[in-house]
């Protein structure tokens, strides 16, 4: 049982207020070749160690922020919006010179069309700096882990970073960094660098396109900065966990999609540290982190990740022991979470007693229609009623089992009732599909979607495929 809520992380770094301005694009400017992007919605979010920060709240790990923000809107804004997170407790600094860091986004579709970067970056001046030590000092009593999340922008300069991890040694606190600096000599001391391929590749001067290779390029900067372990995130080739003196471990990536990879280490780094400091060794740490990263990839924008989408996520596994059914809460959950990140919600529903290639037809093209699909299955006794008492050929368990490892299936639960209207109405999803046999009017749950803004979408289906007539034929052959 995934169980991160006891930990409790402190994060140190460059905070910023990520904003994104979604639109269409529809045609081309008159007054220059550039795209006019038709504006639909703005977001605005902590970014850099403000979602790191978010990623160990949205985990169910408590996280305490420490960053330098300017005495001006974006900075109220920002702190604003660590208020309503109750997972955050901020504990950022002020400058009284220094804005805060903004980075618009201007998105179209699901394309970024082009970033703007408000900002004044520089090292931080010494009463900036004591300001920032001050509060990692007062943090860290209560902590089980530090994560330096370091940007670039001036808060961790190779002072800071070193004190900050000294305070943290003399408690006996494992260091977590993600760096920006070619130079890993200054992050001495910490427990764990988690740096991309580039980055290492940068630093130590060494390719890094094989495993052989980020092996070496790690041992490298390791035994030049004296770090214990290392943890190289290689995009579409996985992760490689680097021990000083023991075996490198892998992880192959896990994305199924990837629609945007912004703040993508951040996930990776608040996982790993909340993980470890939750009682996870660095391998298993490393695993979580790399589901935690193929599910953020997933979304657009500076997203985070849920401990229930973790926790689905790793029940639903190529390696899964455990049942990939979600109860009715634990599905709203997650349907909740992917709108709140703008992905559409499809649901289909059956008993999908034995799996045929209409089945998968029509669950691809359910699939087609939205981000995410939830597939509900009627319960034994479900199928029992509707479909006689020689029904179900396979139980619940195992039909769920095969519903879920089908690439367009994104989640499965169940329901006892004859009807999913009840699962319906409690998971409100913007799509619901059903095959072109219905009629939109004889769709169990068609007007509370409509009602909803939701859409319901009749699929076309393979002919002369049913399970029915496949059992019938069974029985023929004996």
């Amino acid at each position: 049982m995934l169980d991160l809520s006891r930990a409790r992380v402190l994060v140190l770094g460059d905070v910023m207020l990520d904003r994104f301005i979604y639109g269409a694009v529809e045609r081309i400017s008159p007054e220059a070749p550039v795209p006019v992007v038709r504006l639909a919605r703005n977001l605005s979010m902590p970014g850099g160690a403000g979602n790191v920060a978010r990623n160990v709240s949205a985990l169910g790990g408590r996280a305490v922020l420490v960053g330098l923000i300017g005495r001006d809107a974006a900075g109220d804004e920002f702190r604003a919006q660590l208020a309503d997170d109750s997972g955050i407790l901020d504990r950022c600094a002020v400058s009284a010179t220094r804005p805060t860091i903004c980075k618009t986004r201007v998105i179209a579709g699901t394309q970024q069309v082009v970033r703007l970067d408000d900002e004044v970056a520089g090292p931080v001046d010494a009463a900036e700096a004591a300001s920032l030590l001050a509060a990692v000092e007062a943090a860290l009593p209560d902590s089980d882990a530090l994560v330096l999340s370091d940007y670039g922008k001036g808060v961790l300069t190779p002072a800071v970073i070193a004190a900050a991890v000294a305070a943290a040694k003399r408690r006996g606190i494992p260091v977590f960094a993600d760096p920006k600096s070619d130079d890993f000599t200054i992050y001495r001391g910490v427990d764990c660098l988690t740096p991309n391929a580039k980055e290492l590749a940068r630093a130590a001067r060494l390719p890094t396109g094989t495993d052989a290779e980020v092996v070496a390029a790690a041992r490298a900067v390791m035994g030049a900065a004296g770090l214990p372990a290392l943890l190289c995130t290689r995009a579409e080739r996985g992760m490689m966990l680097v021990h000083a003196g023991g075996e490198a471990v892998g992880v192959p990536a896990e994305a199924r999609e990837v629609f945007d990879v912004s703040g993508a280490g951040d996930t990776v780094i608040a996982t790993l540290a909340l993980a470890h400091a939750a009682g996870y060794a660095l391998p298993d740490a490393m695993r979580l982190a790399n589901t935690a990263a193929g599910i953020v990839v997933g979304k657009l924008g500076t997203a985070t990740v849920s401990g229930d989408e973790l926790a689905h996520a790793l029940r639903t596994g190529a390696e899964a022991e455990e049942t990939p059914l979600l109860g009715h809460e634990a599905a709203a959950r997650l349907v909740r979470d992917w709108q709140a990140h703008g992905l559409r919600v499809g649901f289909a529903n059956g008993c999908f007693d034995v799996l045929h290639a209409g089945h998968v037809a029509l669950l691809r093209a359910a699939r087609r229609r939205c981000d995410r699909l939830v597939v509900a299955l009627n319960s034994d006794a479900s199928v029992a009623r509707l479909k006689g008492p020689s029904r179900p050929v396979n139980v619940l368990a195992d039909r769920a089992a095969v519903i879920a490892a089908l690439s367009s299936v994104d989640a499965v639960t169940s329901f006892e009732e004859d009807t999913p209207l009840e699962l319906i109405r409690a998971l409100l999803p913007d799509v619901l599909v059903k095959g072109s046999d219905y009629t939109i009017d004889r769709v169990v749950g068609a007007d509370v979607v409509q009602a909803a803004g939701g859409q319901v979408v009749l699929v076309d289906l393979l002919p002369g495929r049913s399970t029915t007539g496949i059992l019938a034929r069974g029985q023929g052959m004996r």
